[in-house]
């Protein structure tokens, strides 16, 4: 098991995130989740920079997508 990050989150499953989705831009992510999602970030600013200080509800939203195998095809709609 990897140890985990200083706030209790597993670095190798936000790792998985980064890795395949890090490029998405936060202004794509908030047309799935919410104007709320990334609070404090410009649109432009890739999920890979503001993926480790993500509060718990954008980062729970992302993650069970991500788990569940629908986040790429949600940011796929959203980007159209």
């Amino acid at each position: 098991m990897k140890e985990p990050g200083l706030d209790g989150r597993h670095r190798d499953k936000d790792g998985a995130i980064s890795k395949k989705h890090g490029n998405t831009l936060v202004g794509t992510l908030r047309k799935i989740y919410g104007k709320g999602f990334a609070a404090g970030y410009p649109d432009v600013t890739p999920l890979s920079e503001v993926l480790h200080q993500l509060n718990e509800t954008s980062l729970s939203q992302l993650r069970r997508d991500h788990d569940t195998g629908h986040l790429g095809h949600k940011i796929d709609h959203a980007s159209k």
